[in-house]
């Protein structure tokens, strides 16, 4: 595949036929002495990722050619060149798991479009796809890609640091591919394999675009609508939600909103206080 349309989307793409990890590839070739030739909105993709890895040290593996690891560059600051608040940093894996989102969604909408079968009033076939907190995107509940970004330090003369944000999208694993019983792929979600091009474009170009919206605005998520933006997304908002937090701590409660910072608040079930939540593993509960 020659991934013309996901070329014209970013300022440099690289396709590796294999790769350890897309995110430490990206990083080490951001930060060592050929950094200025890779520019924001850089991108490295394989579709053969051997040491992958999720939050929370987990690894990521998956059969060769059936899913994409993607990791993009982001060189945050803003118009006038300033830093980014510290802050700020937090909305980057909203932003990015956003994009897939919308990205993934117009992937069902088109597949379905070519369903004769299909009521023409759900565009989506009746599959939902929404942003699970902080960094997941589910198709009907089921995890169809996972998020992990990753700070780099600063360079000689610069404030702060870029960042690589690491995405992996399952695009045609079938039922004994998949890593757990809550997956799933594009594939098993609609019944056609997807064109992964397209995907992948429109994933790279709606990223960068919010993220520009994001910067124009000093990266302030109020002021640049982008809160709203993922609010909108976001399936865990309304949710009774347990939160698996560090220490071994657990928070059973509703999730409320995002605030300022995109942490997530939820009211604890056990004295209706509000708490904002940095980190931490989040399972939407159904009753």
């Amino acid at each position: 595949m020659e991934w013309q349309r996901s070329r014209a989307a970013v300022p440099r793409f690289e396709f590796l036929t294999e790769a350890g990890s897309t995110n430490d590839e990206l990083r080490e070739a951001a930060s060592g002495a050929d950094a200025a030739s890779w520019p924001h909105g850089s991108v490295i993709v394989t579709d053969n990722q051997t040491h992958g890895r999720g939050r929370l040290g987990r690894s990521w593996l998956a059969p060769t050619g059936k899913t994409l690891a993607i990791s993009l560059l982001l060189r945050p600051e803003s118009p006038e060149g300033e830093p980014f608040a510290a802050d700020a940093y937090g909305w980057i894996p909203l932003i990015a798991g956003a994009a897939m989102t919308e990205a993934v969604r117009r992937a069902v909408d088109a597949a379905s479009a070519l369903d004769d079968d299909r009521d023409d009033d759900d565009e989506s076939g009746g599959l939902e796809v929404e942003l699970k907190w902080p960094n997941d995107v589910l198709v009907s509940g089921f995890k169809i890609c996972g998020i992990l970004s990753e700070l780099l330090p600063p360079s000689t003369g610069a404030a702060t640091g870029a960042v690589v944000v690491g995405a992996g999208l399952n695009l045609t694993l079938d039922e004994h591919d998949l890593p757990t019983l809550t997956s799933t792929s594009l594939l098993l979600a609609t019944g056609r394999a997807p064109d992964a091009d397209a995907v992948l474009a429109d994933y790279l170009a709606g990223f960068l675009e919010l993220f520009r919206v994001f910067a124009e605005a000093g990266g302030d998520a109020v002021a640049s609508g982008i809160d709203r933006r993922v609010s909108a997304l976001c399936g865990t908002l309304g949710s009774d939600v347990r939160v698996e937090l560090p220490g071994e701590r657990e928070l059973l409660g509703r999730a409320e909103r995002l605030d300022r910072d995109g942490r997530l608040i939820v009211v604890d079930r056990e004295n209706g206080e509000p708490q904002a939540v940095a980190a931490g593993d989040v399972t939407h509960l159904r009753y």
